[in-house]
This record gives C-alpha cells, structure tokens and sequence, in this order.
C-alpha cells in the first residue's frame, strides 16, 4: 500500500473510531492536529510518514476516556497499523508517539526522543491553547461538569501524574496548570512561534474574564 492510500485508509480509521467521542477529542481536533503537523514537518528534516500517522493516531483512544488505562492506545493503532502491513520500524515510531506526547502535568519525562515525536507534540499542544483550546477547555471541564472558576481554590502546578489525572479543580485552573505552561515547552521553531500569539491570546481572553467576573466595565 502505497503512503496516500495508507494515510487516507487511517482517516477513514481514525473518523469511525471517534465517531462519538467528546467535542474536544474528536475526528475534529484530529484534523487540526494533522494540519498543525504538517505545516511544522515542512520547516523540519523528518520521516513524513510517521508524522503523518502518529498525529492521526495519537488521540485514537486517549486515556481519559478509558478509566486512564494509557496502554489501550497503543494497542489500538498497533492492531490497526499491523492490519494495514506497515513495516514495524514505523509501528515502533508510531506507539512511541503516542505513549509519550501527553502533557500529564508537565511532570512526565519522554522515554523516547525523535524529531517526529517533536512535531506531533507541538501540533497537538498547539491545539491546546489560543481560540480553540480555550473551548476545548471549556467543553471538557462542561463534560465532566466541574465549576468555571472558585477563587478560594487555587490553581496547583505541582501536582503528581495520578494527581493531575484524578483533578476535579474548577476549569480556570486549567489554564494556568497547562495551557499557559505550553508556549515555554514547544519543541520546535515553528511550533514556538505559533505558540507566542495564541498564548497573548488566552492572557487576554482571562484579563477579560476575570474583570467580568468582578462586575468592572
């Protein structure tokens, strides 16, 4: 199977396996992803095919959704690249994408490095912040129905893998216990400098928030 018909078989893949899956996690935020990634992969000496298939199957079972079970992923794409007779050396590149983009808290050191992991990564952070990923973050704090913002509880940015993973803090929290953490943990230049905007962008949008709140014009 040639890379196109390969790549257009896993988004076929990829839309039915999140078919009803949570507003911030879907076919959607997929698709932005793979567009984020592939316009850092043309400023960067890189595998395509990998970055290709890892920001399509990155998200393909996100442990969130499934008790935070992180090795469900992983075995999902396995089973599908293996269907597809994709070499292992790419499979391998792949599983190693997705088992080690995740944020979890700033606290996770990656076990594998690879200038397609770099890619994959900042493509995904950067759906996380500016216009979108503040509704996302919405969306999914509306999703497991947690309060917009309590000023008696502070954000925590210290906290564990397992912490970060069980928190029920109010979504404003979010913001400054990832979103506004990201711009500093971007990978590559291009990715850095996307970043810059959307993150003045999000400081905008909670100095307006927060004069709302307090009744000021």
């Amino acid at each position: 199977m040639n890379t196109t018909d390969l790549i257009n078989t896993t988004i076929l893949f990829v839309k039915q396996k999140l078919e009803n899956a949570e507003g911030g996690h879907d076919w959607f935020h997929i698709e932005r992803v793979y567009k984020n990634a592939l316009l850092i992969a043309k400023e960067e000496n890189c595998n395509l095919q990998i970055v290709q298939l890892g920001a399509l199957l990155h998200d393909i079972a996100d442990s969130k959704f499934h008790d935070g079970d992180e090795s469900v992923g992983p075995k999902v794409a396995r089973t599908f690249l293996e269907s597809q007779n994709v070499s292992e050396d790419v499979i391998h590149a792949v599983i190693n994408i997705i088992e080690n983009i995740s944020f979890k808290g700033g606290h996770f050191e990656k076990k594998f490095n690879s200038i397609e992991l770099d890619i994959v990564q900042d493509a995904d952070r950067l759906d996380a912040i500016g216009a979108i990923g503040i509704a996302r973050t919405f969306n999914y704090g509306g999703f497991k129905n947690r309060t917009l913002y309590d000023p008696k509880i502070a954000p925590n940015t210290k906290m564990t893998v397992d912490e970060y993973k069980n928190s029920q803090a109010p979504t404003i929290n979010h913001f400054y216990e990832k979103l506004l953490l990201l711009k500093d943990k971007m990978n590559t230049q291009t990715g850095k400098q996307i970043a810059q905007q959307r993150h003045r962008f999000m400081e905008g949008f909670l100095a307006q928030f927060y004069a709302e709140w307090e009744g000021e014009k």
